[in-house]
């Protein structure tokens, strides 16, 4: 399948961008504007930001090509508030954009970036190169995992590896442990899936569609145990399904490798996995980042190939501990 088109994703983001800022009182963000000119949207480090925030932060990072909205989900015994996301354009939305792979550490400031201003940027070459996706817009979005607000000297850093002046970036920051980032996280349901098959050599472009759920978690009382919680939502709580550009002999290979199931790493809250490794995030098996259960339809034959599970009792341990 060839590479996307543009599909404009920094301008649909900066329309999500515009409607946050219009609507600041009622979604409960604040808007700034930094001496060098660039805008920076406040979803949840200084004040409260909420779901409505929430939905508008994952519309973004997908460059306004995923749709997402809030419904029940059965989770075992337990009907959860959960996220719904869809897009046409999975390898564009998910990982040209939404994908947190950018990190941004300019002195001692530090976030992970994601978002539409990669797809322009295209500082992660080796994934750019695969996904064979770019664009060249005149102004950018960058979404920031952090728990501090950009300053001018991220702004002209990151303005510079972009190519675009300050004044023509916007900034959207929410913290991990904050109801608008763990909405946003959340949304990251098909990504996961997505970037997992792209680290076991499947080419993404072949995905034609995707449909995807994970519960909300609850806020948590700091960043690290949000960081435990929101990935425990996705593998233990996500389901995902992909129609895909493969016959079913690829297929029925390739779901049993994909389920966060698959991994050694496997079986207990995020939280414990990441104590049991002495706090250091790159020891814990990168197989272990995906949905719980996933479907394959292979768009040749029909077929559908299905693999992993929901495992209530992990999420339930993760989402009500205190």
């Amino acid at each position: 399948m060839s590479a996307a088109p543009p599909l404009g994703l920094n301008d649909r983001a900066w329309a999500i961008a515009d409607h946050l800022a219009a609507h600041r009182d009622e979604l409960r963000v604040a808007v700034r504007a930094l001496d060098g000119g660039a805008r920076v949207i406040d979803a949840g480090i200084e004040v409260p930001g909420g779901y409505g925030a929430g939905l508008a932060l994952a519309g973004a990072c997908m460059g306004g090509l995923g749709h997402v909205d809030y419904v029940p989900l059965a989770i075992g015994p337990d009907v959860m508030p959960g996220v719904r996301v869809w897009t046409d354009h999975p390898a564009v939305s998910c990982m040209a954009s939404q994908y947190a792979g950018w990190a941004i550490q300019v002195g001692k400031y530090f976030a992970m970036g994601s978002g539409p201003l990669r797809a322009h940027a295209r500082v992660e070459r080796e994934l750019f190169g695969k996904l064979g996706y770019s664009e060249t817009g005149r102004r950018g979005v960058l979404v920031l995992e952090t728990r501090t607000l950009p300053t001018d000297e991220v702004a002209a850093w990151v303005g510079q590896k972009a190519g675009l002046p300050p004044a023509a970036l916007t900034f959207i920051a929410a913290p991990t442990a904050s109801l608008a980032g763990g909405v946003q996280i959340a949304a990251r349901i098909l990504e996961t899936g997505l970037h997992k098959m792209d680290t076991l050599g499947f080419d993404v472009n072949r995905i034609v569609s995707g449909i995807g759920s994970a519960p909300l978690p609850p806020v948590a009382k700091n960043d690290l145990r949000a960081i435990g919680r929101t990935n425990d939502c996705i593998l233990y709580g996500g389901r995902a399904r992909y129609t895909v550009q493969a016959g079913d002999a690829e297929l029925a290979e390739l779901v049993p490798r994909i389920p966060a199931s698959a991994s050694k790493d496997y079986g207990t809250p995020f939280y414990d996995t990441f104590k049991r490794y002495d706090g250091d995030f790159y020891k814990i098996d990168p197989l272990l980042f995906s949905p719980a259960e996933v479907w394959l339809t292979s768009v040749e034959s029909g077929k559908t190939h299905h693999a992993g599970h929901l495992n209530p009792d992990v999420l339930h341990a993760s989402l009500l501990e205190t």
